[in-house]
């Protein structure tokens, strides 16, 4: 079964509520977690599911994401039929870039009528993860289902954000809504509904008819959650998997995020400083690839004044140096220089950034390679800050990446 399934990751979107982390970078290139980009979790979820053949269907801002996919991910052989490969819009079917989520796919069904494939899994390489789809691949042909919706019990006020569905007592979705005002809450629990996770499974001929179909609608936004799976449930036998629980070899905590916002990515970094994490990513058994470049290891200097260089409950990369300065539940990238007397609370910095001396940050993101003077105190004054940088609603200012600080 998984020779026969291929897989198609969705990695072109833009990310506009990321911004400005995304202005130089598509959303799933993003960096996450001290050294990982986001797309990584997907990546690794297909490694250690047995899935061999990948495509990755890029658009937005793609050169840092392909060029991570190449460093990174080259892996497999592709002398013995496995792959992850880049493929950018090539517009195959028109003029137009990618459309939609359903409308990307579309433009690549030659390379799907090619594969030989008999499944096809759809993936988003924006969420934050662990699943194994080998158990999803398995559920899908048990059910001898044409099409199977990955889905996990949200509360009610955070449904409205994504399809939202209901299922008879076999799985069989018998009404799905994209983003709906007022949510279904499931039958036993009223506090929660059942929501779709971006995760799909198809049989390769129901999923080419169904987007040649889409491609002639003038109507459709070609899209899988607002078009395509509305108008299967009623037609053929489309199926919900429920995440995590016993189902497959890891997530039992139902562990999944759509680091959306600036808020909701701030927070899914901080949750990994929490004594037992959410996500956690020193499980043996599926750890999370990606690229790391060849830095030394990370250490703490004494600065001139005698002050020792520290970090409690932080995360520090490879290369990272504090010479003198303090780091207090905070996550940093390779190669962040922290100066004497720099005091660092509740921030990201990604790689590169240098802290000056008797620089203090508190609830930050720092984008790469900013240099941020001696004295500088970002965190502390929102309107000085809201002047230079892009606070989200929670009050957490991010410095862009490459920012140049006005001397004085």
């Amino acid at each position: 079964m998984l020779e026969n399934t291929l897989t198609v990751i969705l990695a072109g979107g833009h990310g506009s509520r990321l911004q400005p982390l995304t202005s130089d970078r598509t959303k799933p290139a993003v960096p996450f977690g001290g050294k990982y980009r986001i797309i990584d979790f997907t990546l690794a979820n297909c490694m250690h599911s047995g899935l061999r053949r990948i495509l990755v269907l890029t658009q937005y801002k793609s050169h840092s994401l392909q060029k991570h996919l190449r460093d990174g991910w080259s892996l497999y052989n592709p002398e013995l039929g496995e792959y992850i490969t880049a493929v950018p819009p090539q517009m195959r079917t028109g003029e137009s870039w990618y459309r939609g989520t359903a409308d990307a796919v579309y433009q690549n069904l030659y390379m799907l009528r090619r594969s030989g494939a008999e499944l096809v899994l759809i993936l988003s390489g924006d969420h934050i993860y662990r699943m194994d789809y080998a158990a999803l691949l398995a559920y899908h042909k048990a059910q001898g289902a044409n099409m199977t919706v990955a889905c996990m019990e949200l509360p009610l006020e955070q449904a409205n954000q994504f399809g939202v569905m209901s299922v008879d007592a076999r799985g069989h979705i018998l009404q799905f809504a994209e983003k709906p005002l007022d949510p279904t809450p499931l039958p036993d629990k009223d506090n929660c509904a059942l929501v779709s996770m971006g995760v799909y499974v198809f049989t390769i001929d129901l999923l080419l008819a169904v987007l040649e179909e889409d491609h002639r609608d003038p109507d459709s936004t070609h899209d899988f959650g607002k078009d395509i799976i509305p108008k299967l449930i009623d037609r053929t036998g489309v199926f919900a998997y429920r995440f995590g629980g016993q189902t497959g070899r890891v997530s039992p905590d139902r562990y999944w995020r759509d680091v959306g916002t600036l808020d909701s990515y701030y927070e899914a970094n901080m949750q990994l400083l929490d004594p037992r994490p959410s996500l956690d990513l020193y499980q043996p058994d599926w750890p999370i690839r990606t690229y790391t470049a060849q830095y030394p290891p990370a250490r703490t200097v004494p600065g001139i004044s005698g002050n020792e260089g520290i970090f409690i409950n932080s995360m520090v990369a490879g290369g990272v140096v504090i010479v003198g300065g303090s780091v207090q539940h905070s996550i940093l990238f390779p190669h962040v220089i922290i100066g004497e007397e720099a005091v660092i609370h509740d921030s990201i910095l990604f790689n590169g950034v240098q802290v000056g001396e008797g620089a203090e940050l508190e609830r930050c993101i720092v984008d790469k390679d900013v240099k941020i003077p001696p004295g500088e105190r970002i965190g502390f004054e929102t309107e000085k800050d809201a002047a230079r940088f892009t606070i989200s609603q929670k009050g957490i200012v991010v410095v862009p990446k490459g920012y140049q600080f006005t001397p004085g």
